[in-house]
């Protein structure tokens, strides 16, 4: 590998709802500065990961510029590769950032790419749909929380985290809860769960949607998924979970069940929408497996990652 890293740049211009491509100029300048680097620049969805893959073999770091959409379709390439993934966020939530210790998109985070140590995080591994397979950086949602990431893609007029509120109540309006069959494997129990669901989210990270706090006590590099699981309740008593949410002090409350796992199996009778990182699996039927993948992504960081 030698002392000088080779980085290759994956630029979605596409994200933050278009609003990324603004700052292509300047990213193409910091680029050209580095000796060894180039930026590539995807055209359209999908291309991220195609981009990442065929660099992967010619380089010591992709760096994924663009939201957590991009994230995800980057380390859905590479994870298992020979090559390490940073981030420069420049997405709407840019949820997953926050657990490498930036919080928002600023012209540190491109030196923060460059000199930030490495360390192995967990990855979020899914099967569905009879044979399909992904993995997640960051948090998976099913039913509620689906939705809301299916409403936040279709919306143009808001952006970062006003479009996540604003798709919640939109959402929240028709919403009935799910049934659905629930099987958690924890460290030292097994519970089942066969009752309607309001919302069902499993994290690897703390932060979803840019400020709600799923899973406060996620530690991305433990070996474990954080499971949140909010039981039937009605939609008018769901706006004190909102407020909940944002504080994350909801696994105090005896309709969540908050824990952390190694497995989940999800069964639904209907079909509904999933989410992975805010990308959108539309009408998904039959069961889930998600399981947790220990140490299985390299990151870099311009901090310490929590834990």
């Amino acid at each position: 590998m030698g002392n000088r890293l080779r980085y290759t740049f994956i630029f979605n211009p596409a994200a933050d709802k278009g609003r990324a491509a603004k700052r292509e100029s300047w990213l193409r300048r910091k680029v050209s500065a580095l000796h060894g680097a180039s930026l590539l620049k995807t055209s359209y969805p999908g291309h991220a990961g195609e981009l990442a893959l065929r660099a992967s073999t010619g380089c010591d770091c992709l760096i994924a510029c663009g939201g957590d959409g991009t994230v995800h379709e980057v380390v859905n390439a590479v994870a298992g590769h020979a090559v390490s993934v940073g981030v420069l966020p420049i997405g709407s939530a840019n949820d997953f950032v926050k657990i490498l210790g930036s919080n928002e998109s600023s012209e540190d985070d491109f030196t923060s790419c460059l000199s930030g140590s490495s360390r192995r995080v967990d990855l979020g591994s899914v099967l569905f749909n009879e044979g399909d397979h992904r993995l997640f950086v960051n948090s998976l949602g099913v039913g509620f929380t689906g939705r809301i990431a299916g409403a936040v893609k279709r919306m143009t007029w808001l952006k970062g985290e006003l479009s996540y509120v604003h798709a919640l109540f939109s959402v929240l309006i028709g919403y009935t809860p799910l049934k659905m069959h629930i099987t958690i494997t924890a460290p030292d129990f097994v519970l089942e769960l066969h009752e309607p669901v309001f919302a069902f989210s499993v994290s690897n990270g703390s932060v979803e949607g840019g400020r709600f706090r799923i899973a406060p006590e996620a530690d991305p590099a433990d070996g474990l998924l954080d499971v949140c699981i909010l039981k039937s309740i009605s939609k008018l008593s769901f706006l004190r979970y909102v407020v909940k949410y944002l504080r994350g002090s909801q696994s105090k409350d005896p309709k969540v069940i908050s824990c952390k796992a190694s497995a989940v199996e999800v069964a639904m009778e209907d079909p509904d929408v999933m989410h992975m990182d805010g990308e959108v699996f539309d009408v998904l039927p039959g069961n889930i497996r998600i399981s947790v993948v220990s140490r299985g992504l390299v990151v870099v960081s311009g901090s310490q990652i929590n834990g």
